[in-house]
């Protein structure tokens, strides 16, 4: 592939689902989306899902047709896949999700299906909206299947208050569910393998229950997982107006949050790409002479060869949240 890095903008995948909602539409700008909207993936290498590039010399290619090409020049020598490692989606829960859980590392290889840990970064919340996870000393399995059977597994739910600005980490293996209310960036590995335990009841269109899958996730639930704490990002750095913040390192993925009142210059060791979500405001991105301007919302991809970029808040200041891999 002949084109130098620079950054990458993708058509964003739209899901629709019986708890979505329209704040994904409305708080962002995207225009008229199937309703409910309840997932928007913003970097996808799936299937059922892939990103293509919008913009530049590349516009027309699929991210895994790049990851295949451009290999660490795009993923960064951190990244041993042969896939783009991570799904990256915001999602708009007008209704509480089901009651799930996705394996972990050891249970995927010995159980099939596909590894996956997350995090939610909370990006807005109605008053007194909740995230489930986590369970409640005590709770074993047999306690657990009969409150799922008697309809009152709430009662062994960790609960969490979803305040905007906050993070919560949810390795494979941990019982959760996100609850009514609550706008979040996900960032997870990428993977697609989720046990649904309970569904509070609700029924699709068709008016039937849907599918659930207690008896695989009773295989893979680790039982010694407590409710996660709430993740305040630190203040790592601060200068000229602008500062870093940690938000989460975890074996599979980094975030930091970059608030911004004037250009800041960031630069690239090649370790990993650097995927930044635009929280709040509007920001130019800058990289070997190709300029893009994001909007509240927009998403963008910088190649790990891309070495320096910079970003230039818009009509005042902003919140960028970059993920890459530790």
């Amino acid at each position: 592939m002949s084109a130098k890095p620079y950054p990458l903008l993708f058509t964003p995948v739209y899901k629709s689902r019986l708890w979505g909602g329209d704040r994904i539409s409305r708080l962002f700008n995207r225009g008229r989306l199937p309703g409910p909207c309840a997932e928007s993936w913003e970097l996808t290498d799936r299937p059922d899902g892939m990103s293509v590039v919008v913009n530049g010399p590349l516009a027309g290619w699929s991210l895994h047709d790049l990851v295949a090409s451009m290999k660490h020049d795009l993923t960064g020598t951190a990244s041993t896949s042969p896939v783009f490692p991570l799904l990256i989606k915001i999602l708009d829960a007008s209704q509480r999700l089901s009651l799930q859980v996705h394996p972990d590392d050891p249970s995927a290889a010995g159980r099939g299906g596909e590894p996956k840990t997350e995090m939610w970064y909370v990006l807005a919340a109605d008053p007194g909206a909740m995230l489930y996870a986590g369970l409640r000393a005590g709770a074993k399995a047999d306690s657990f299947v009969r409150a799922v059977e008697q309809g009152h597994v709430e009662s062994l739910l960790g609960t969490i208050p979803a305040r905007p600005g906050t993070a919560i980490y949810l390795p494979g293996g941990l019982v959760h569910a996100i609850g009514q209310g609550c706008l979040l960036l996900e960032v997870q590995q990428n993977s697609d393998t989720t046990y649904r335990v309970h569904d509070w009841g609700r029924v699709d269109r068709d008016g039937k229950p849907r599918e659930t899958h207690l008896e695989q996730a009773l295989r893979v639930i680790n039982w010694g997982l407590s409710t996660p704490e709430t993740i305040e990002p630190k203040k790592v750095r601060e200068g000229g107006g602008n500062s870093v913040w940690e938000v989460l390192s975890t074996p599979y993925f980094h975030m930091t949050r970059l608030d911004v009142a004037r250009p800041e210059a960031v630069t690239n060791d090649g370790r990993s790409f650097h995927a930044i979500f635009v929280a709040t405001g509007a920001v130019g991105v800058e990289g070997n002479g190709v300029i893009e301007k994001l909007a509240i919302g927009a998403s963008c991809l910088f190649p790990a060869s891309l070495r320096e970029y910079t970003l230039r808040p818009i009509a005042g200041p902003a919140a960028i949240l970059s993920i890459s891999l530790v």
